[in-house]
């Protein structure tokens, strides 16, 4: 049996979910639009057994409550530690996402450039321009994909954060899901 990767993910709900379906025409100009959509709150490389890492996991979030999340907007990353870029996604705030993070990071250790003071709560929504699309970090054009998508005006989108998932890379799926508090 191989080392596996997984990702302990937040189930977003269908008002997320439905506000990137509204979003996907304008994300047509770039190359990887997410059809799937998660907030990863923390990552974990070299776990075998998901049942065994599920159960860590639990413990470490024992008492943990349900925590609010709001969408803030839609933000980019121009310089993705990995992979492709931009990266456009849905802005998340909520200290309770943050606490549970660092939570999560103290027990299990971070992923150097995605977590601890480098994580960002988000929703991606797709990534990868072609090197001719006009972008304001690009050439300075009126047709740019990611200033559009940051200009636009999103409902207001509030929602409690009670459910948990144990994504698998391999699998490209939830393996396990589970409540807050476990």
């Amino acid at each position: 049996m191989t080392d596996a990767a997984y990702g302990l993910n937040v189930v977003v709900p269908n008002g997320v979910r439905g506000l990137a379906a509204e979003l996907e025409p304008a994300l047509a100009p770039f190359d990887h639009i997410r059809d799937r959509h998660t907030l990863l709150l923390k990552r974990f490389e070299g776990e075998r057994s998901h049942h065994r890492l599920r159960e860590r996991v639990v413990d470490c979030l024992a008492g943990a409550e349900p925590v609010d999340a709001r969408i803030t907007g839609v933000e980019a990353f121009w310089n993705p530690p990995a992979g492709s870029s931009p990266v456009v996604y849905l802005s998340v705030e909520s200290p309770g996402i943050w606490a549970l993070h660092r939570r999560l990071v103290e027990e299990f250790g971070r992923v150097p450039g995605l977590e601890g003071d480098d994580y960002t709560p988000h929703v991606t929504l797709a990534r990868d321009l072609p090197p001719d699309t006009e972008t304001a970090v690009g050439s300075m054009g009126s047709d740019d994909p990611v200033a559009a998508l940051q200009e636009r005006e999103l409902p207001e989108l509030t929602w409690t954060v009670d459910e948990l998932g144990l994504w698998s890379k391999e699998y490209r799926e939830f393996v396990t899901r589970f409540s807050l508090p476990p």
